[in-house]
């Protein structure tokens, strides 16, 4: 086992993952989705309930082994939500008055909502007080508006440079590519930045095959994942900003 990589210089940019680092969301519900989607429907021919339409959705998700936690790292091609969604509704014969982003936004915001993980404000402020660039790569499949409308709105005072979310990017982590287009954005080379994730296969494994530092983020995990001591991990985003503090005065 490696030993655990402390950094001693700063980084030009942080790349952040979304969900369980920048934002912690609530356990996923996709039957309340479902509910808060079907108040839109304007045509059910066969009068299906949330209930049943939720039931093959999440039989389509079996077939495609979508969200399962112990896959996760091996589904590297993303599957924008709109297509689901638009498989899912024609063929049970219903026709919901939204569009393809406003049905993601609507399911979101009730399946799954979510609020700034503790201290991340005040975190995001130090980095853009030390001049440390940010920006967000995401693995979901939501539109992409849709993912940086909820960013912009639960962290209003961010200064994210982009938001990747890999649903506008057919890449998803741990695949190098998804890291490399956002360092391409960014014109930086990979050992200048750093990126913190929740998820150990896709976020730090991946970004570190792609030359970038990993940082596990640790406040929000929702799942069971095995140990690994050669990642430095954090608990709170004070214990990152100590850590960067020193990298400053090792340069001083």
């Amino acid at each position: 086992m490696n030993e655990t990589i402390v950094p001693t210089q700063k980084p030009e940019m942080i790349l952040f993952d979304y969900g369980q680092t920048l934002i912690s969301e609530a356990a996923f519900d996709g039957l309340k989705g479902t509910t808060a989607v079907m108040a839109y429907a304007v045509e059910n021919k066969y009068r299906l309930t949330p209930e049943q339409v939720q039931r093959e959705a999440d039989a389509i998700k079996q077939e495609l082994k979508r969200m399962d936690p112990a896959t996760r790292a091996q589904r590297t091609i993303e599957t924008p939500n709109h297509m689901f969604t638009a498989y899912l509704y024609e063929s049970l014969g219903i026709k919901i008055n939204l569009s393809p982003a406003e049905t993601d936004r609507v399911f979101f915001d009730a399946a799954s909502p979510g609020t700034p993980t503790e201290g991340v404000r005040d975190f995001l402020e130090f980095l853009w007080q030390a001049g440390i660039r940010t920006a967000v790569i995401s693995n979901i499949s939501y539109a992409g508006s849709v993912v940086a409308e909820r960013i912009h709105r639960l962290l209003p005072d961010n200064h994210f440079e982009f938001i990747l979310a890999t649903s506008e990017y057919l890449f998803r982590k741990p695949h190098p590519r998804i890291f490399r287009l956002a360092l391409e954005k960014a014109d930086l080379k990979a050992e200048n930045a750093w990126y913190i994730g929740d998820d150990y296969a896709c976020d730090l494994a991946g970004a570190r095959n792609a030359g970038l530092l990993p940082i596990w983020y640790q406040g929000a995990i929702d799942f069971a994942q095995a140990d690994h001591e050669d990642v430095l991990r954090v608990q709170a985003w004070t214990e990152l900003e100590a850590i960067l503090r020193n990298c400053s005065e090792r340069l001083e």
